[in-house]
This record gives structure tokens, C-alpha cells and sequence, in this order.
């Protein structure tokens, strides 16, 4: 497992990968790895999406005391992943990273907590996997407006919930980060 650390925490990390006549196979979670990186994530939720291309999920996360931390990759398909730091402290505070995830590269993102986290889908049925850090709370999931953080998103006509368009933009929320 190749792990590349990027900004205050956040990880590009490159899953290892064999290939014969039979097809592939991916090593998604390796916890010895991640903690060597210094990098520790307890997993507690695991999920996954489906999407068109086009479709712009987020930018999600959870609030205190139910924040976590991500890692998030594409088995199929391709994703433009996308996060933003939402930590008051930080000196990338609002800063954007993005890396294109997909079957082929067999990269993911970790995200950690206080960081928003959302993706546009490159492919017809791409299919984005998570792991994380804390089960699912309702009342602590929200998001911020995918437009307003300072990032091009390189589609015309995104399709959106009608719940990612109702998030406060960056400017308006008041992180508890």
C-alpha cells in the first residue's frame, strides 16, 4: 500500500493490485499499513453509492460528536473526489483538494475528520465505496453547498438531491471544527 501523505492529515493511498487471466484483485484495507503512515482509523460504517455521470453527491460530513474520518474509493467506474477543510484552526482552512479515483488507478482518498467530502461521477454507473470512522447519526449529517467552495467542478448541468441543494454555503456555515 503506497500511502502519499497531502495537507494537515488528508492521504492519497494507492491500494495494491494484481492482475492475471482471470481478472483483478485489490487490497482495499490494510490497517498495519495505515497506522506505519501514522494514520489511525478505527472502521465503525461501511457503505456505498451508485451513480450516473454528472451526479455531484455533496459536500458531506458529520458534526461533533459524531464527525469521522473517511476512505473513500471507485471499484468502478471513475469519480472526480473532492474535499474541503473545514477546520477554523487550520491553515487550509476552505482549500480544496481533488484526485480522480477509478478501477484503473485503484487510488482512494483518506479523509480525515473535519473535512468536508463530496465527488462528481466521470462514468455511467460509478460505483463509490466508504469506509468510516462512526456510524451514521441523522441529526449530526449535513453538508455544505457543492458551488460554493473554490472549486471547478467542469460540468454545465450536474445532477443534484434536492437535499445537497439545500446546504448553507461555505461562507454561511459556522464549523464546529
Amino acid at each position: 500500500m503506497n500511502i502519499e501523505k497531502l495537507v494537515n492529515g488528508a492521504a492519497l493511498i494507492e491500494f495494491p493490485s494484481f492482475f492475471d487471466h482471470r481478472g483483478s484483485f485489490v487490497k482495499a484495507f490494510h490497517n498495519s499499513s495505515l497506522v506505519n503512515a501514522g494514520i489511525h482509523f478505527q472502521l465503525k460504517e461501511s457503505y456505498f453509492s451508485y451513480s450516473q455521470k454528472d451526479v455531484i453527491r455533496g459536500m458531506h460530513f458529520q458534526l461533533p460528536p459524531h464527525q469521522h474520518a473517511k476512505i473513500v474509493f471507485c471499484p468502478q467506474g471513475a469519480i472526480l473526489d473532492v474535499m474541503v477543510d473545514l477546520r477554523k484552526q487550520s491553515p487550509t482552512f476552505g482549500q480544496c483538494l481533488a484526485q480522480v479515483l477509478s478501477q484503473e488507478n485503484h487510488k482512494a482518498f483518506y479523509i480525515p475528520e473535519g473535512f468536508a467530502h463530496g465527488f462528481k461521477a466521470l462514468t455511467e454507473n460509478a460505483l463509490t465505496y466508504y469506509l468510516v470512522s462512526s456510524e451514521y447519526d441523522n441529526l449530526s449529517d449535513t453538508g455544505v453547498r457543492f458551488d460554493s467552495i473554490d472549486f471547478d467542478w467542469q460540468v454545465e448541468q450536474p445532477i443534484l438531491s434536492t437535499r445537497d441543494l439545500s446546504f448553507v454555503s461555505l461562507e454561511e456555515f459556522q464549523s464546529p471544527f
